[in-house]
């Protein structure tokens, strides 16, 4: 009886090791247990930075609301910045973009750029630049960021980790909009007072091409993944041109039909906001005047309209998800791409709406970024179509 009383403790203590290890090698019977933790769940986040429409306060505060996308696009928090003009106020934040290598956020403001760590969410550094700061673009391998002045003369190239510059890039184009290309090798300052598009190489940091000229100044642009066209507001257009990025040529203008330019709140210029998705198949264009976002057929060239989408507010800036899923217009609105309905809308923890034309998506394992979409709506397809 004891001996069986025995054996019965023995195999109680095997089975309470098991449940506490998980995973165990027992020899004698030719059978393993993994040891190993499972690998944590992705977080799919949008983060989006305020005031990021001028420095209207009303649209969502002051710092960073963090909306869960996965959980239709609900507020999970709320995370403090900084970025406060001479005067002690909030300024005008001017871009975002995401270090995967710093596991860093960064933000660029009227005067200056700050580097948030995205673990401790507590602010590395930050800095003022000669000339301030416009919207900011960083390289793939997370190292590198390219600044425009705010629309002054030139860029200001500096180390993502340090925010040591390391060159100065005079184009003379009134330094605005930047858009690092996904292969690394080449970066598309516009400014906008020029109609010509400048490509800088990325290794020497020297203007090595132009593109242009277009039908007038260039605003907000987007590139495809191969990096051999470029789609670019310019002023005075309700619609968009096209660029070739290979031959420097303009190719072709787009006008929207059906819709007169009107009076626009912010910006000056009809059409100011055009991202392209994923997949490269569709051109989505900001209408300011009509608090609208029109789709475009990108498998045809020049891209022929499809759609009109109304929005709550004037659009002044577009963008979408990594997955393809949604379009995010500085509106707040989240927008099915496939349905083109609306399905969410951006609210803090008050429910008041939030708006912004700076936003990123970042996906976190643990604690650490893993994977981040970008501001600007960029071609994902990187090898060319065969004709």
């Amino acid at each position: 009886m004891k001996l069986k009383s025995n054996a019965f403790f023995l195999l109680l203590a095997s089975l309470l090791l098991v449940t506490a290890t998980g995973w165990i090698a027992l020899p004698s019977a030719g059978l393993t247990w993994n040891t190993t933790t499972p690998a944590p769940k992705v977080q799919r986040y949008l983060y989006v930075v305020t005031p990021g429409v001028r420095n209207y306060l009303g649209y969502g505060g002051h710092g960073i609301q963090v909306f869960d996308i996965d959980n239709n696009h609900r507020f999970v928090k709320f995370i403090k910045t900084g970025g406060f003009s001479k005067d002690g106020k909030p300024s005008n934040v001017k871009g975002v973009d995401v270090s995967l290598a710093t596991n860093c956020l960064y933000i660029s403001t009227l005067e200056a750029l700050q580097c948030i760590d995205l673990t401790t969410e507590k602010i590395l550094w930050e800095k003022q630049y000669e000339g301030g700061v416009d919207r900011i673009s960083i390289s793939p391998d997370g190292q590198t960021i390219y600044m425009p002045s705010l629309e002054k003369e030139f860029w200001t190239v500096v180390n993502a980790k340090t925010g040591t510059v390391i060159k100065k890039i005079i184009t003379n184009s009134g330094a605005h909009n930047t858009i690092y290309g996904p292969d690394g090798n080449f970066v598309y300052l516009a400014g906008l007072k020029s109609t010509m598009l400048n490509v800088a190489d990325a290794k020497t940091h020297t203007v090595v091409k132009k593109v242009g000229p277009f039908g007038a100044d260039i605003r907000p642009f987007t590139i495809n993944g191969a990096q051999t066209l470029v789609y670019v507001n310019v002023n005075g257009l309700l619609g968009f041109e096209v660029g070739d990025l290979v031959s420097g040529k303009f190719l072709h203008r787009v006008v929207v039909e059906g819709f007169n330019i009107g009076e626009v709140k912010r910006h000056g210029c009809p059409s100011h906001g055009i991202g392209m998705t994923p997949d490269e198949k569709e051109i989505w264009l900001c209408d300011g005047a009509n608090n609208r976002l029109h789709v475009f057929d990108n498998t045809v060239m020049p891209p022929v309209q499809k759609t009109s989408i109304l929005v709550k507010d004037m659009p002044g800036w577009i963008t979408f998800s990594l997955d393809g899923k949604y379009a995010y217009p500085s509106t707040g609105d989240v927008i099915d791409v496939k349905t083109r309905k609306i399905v969410a809308s951006l609210e803090d923890q008050q429910y008041n709406d939030v708006q912004s034309e700076k936003m990123v998506e970042i996906h976190f394992a643990g604690n650490r970024a893993v994977a981040a979409g970008d501001q600007f709506g960029l071609g994902q397809v990187k090898h060319s179509a065969k004709n």
